[in-house]
């Protein structure tokens, strides 16, 4: 595990600060260890994070790189995770400059900038580190089928979509294990996670026949720390881009059991490369049964409960309506551990493996 060095941080997310486009911004602000100092986007100056999030993030935003430095910032964070991960050409100046001002440079992008002939001459220069989270390590093995450790208990989190939540249930989780007492374990498969936590590995720029290998490894690694481990997952089963990324996970990791994450009001998957054609998302009670199939062609596996992502509900008491629905019709618990937090989710899963265990 890498350490991690704790930072005050300015994050770009330059015209695309939202849910979607923006989610490692949002993802490091609301769970991240650094202090986040203000969000550089001149297309909601002087507006504050807080609007979005709550009063707890009091991030504002500012025009300028200077105004973020006056601050006290000395670090830039690429807040967003655009599809293709490259850099906005419109970026380039902004990340100069700050490497310039020696101001350390933090990207997941899948474009390394380290690669880039005019960033390394700037940090060179200056001193400053440039970061690319998505690095994989030099670790080059397959899965060996290596077995849990006794008391460990794994959880995998998978999803009807990609970005909808499924990183922030593990997260949400994990608290609640902690919180009860228990050694729980984040284990971080994406760029944001490994932000957050400051390890982990960016799972989807392994080479195919290594990722399920690196996701055993993960675990191997997080079992040693704690016996409650929630594995972020990524993709979908059935997205039309990002499905292998979730196969590797789930043979990988060889979960005691599984989270599905949904979005309520999401119809169709996330890909808009093809003009006319949509990918509807499949119901629930198809997506359970179909990823108990998946994991058992290497080893059991449950889906044990069902997190809902609710944020676009206005009311709560509609939002516990559609909880409620939702578990009459798969016959398991149901929540959203963000908007009504996640003991008793966790309480669920807890109660399912533990019930396992006794049988």
């Amino acid at each position: 595990m890498r350490p991690h060095t704790i930072r005050r941080l300015v994050i770009l997310t330059e015209g695309q600060f939202g849910v979607h486009h923006a989610k490692t911004a949002i993802g490091v602000i609301r769970y991240g260890r650094d202090d986040v100092v203000a969000l550089l986007d001149s297309t909601i100056v002087g507006r504050n994070v807080s609007e979005w999030l709550g009063p707890r993030y009091d991030v504002p935003a500012v025009a300028t790189l200077d105004e973020a430095i006056a601050l006290g910032a000395d670090a830039l964070l690429i807040g967003i995770a655009p599809t293709g991960g490259k850099l906005p050409d419109a970026w380039r100046a902004v990340v100069v400059r700050a490497l310039e001002a020696r101001l350390d440079v933090l990207s997941g992008l899948h474009t390394f900038l380290g690669d880039d002939p005019e960033f390394a001459s700037a940090a060179a220069m200056s001193g400053a580190e440039i970061v690319d989270y998505r690095r994989v390590p030099d670790r080059h093995q397959t899965a060996v089928g290596r077995p849990h450790r006794p008391g460990a208990k794994v959880i995998l989190t998978v999803g009807s979509d990609c970005a909808i939540g499924k990183m922030t249930v593990a997260l949400e989780l994990e608290r609640a294990a902690r919180e009860a007492g228990l050694a729980g374990v984040f284990v971080p498969t994406g760029q944001t996670g490994m932000m957050i936590a400051g390890w982990g590995v960016s799972v989807d720029r392994e080479i195919a026949d290594f990722l399920a290998g690196t996701c055993e490894w993960l675990v191997e690694q997080a079992e040693e720390l704690g016996d409650w481990i929630f594995v972020e997952g990524q993709g979908s089963i059935d997205h039309p881009a990002y499905s292998p990324v979730t196969l590797g996970l789930i043979h990988g990791t060889t979960p005691h059991a599984m989270v599905l994450v949904h979005k309520v009001g999401l119809e169709e998957h996330d890909f808009e490369h093809i003009t006319d054609a949509s990918y509807p998302i499949r119901p629930l009670t198809e997506l359970i049964p179909l990823h108990e199939m998946v994991a058992g062609l290497v080893a059991p596996s449950r889906v044990v409960a069902i997190a809902l992502n609710t944020a676009d509900v206005e009311r709560d008491d509609e939002a516990r309506r559609i909880i409620g629905l939702t578990e009459a019709e798969t016959g398991l618990p149901t929540d959203d551990p963000v908007r009504f937090g996640p003991t008793r989710l966790f309480g669920a899963v807890r109660a399912a493996l533990e019930s396992e265990e006794m049988t």
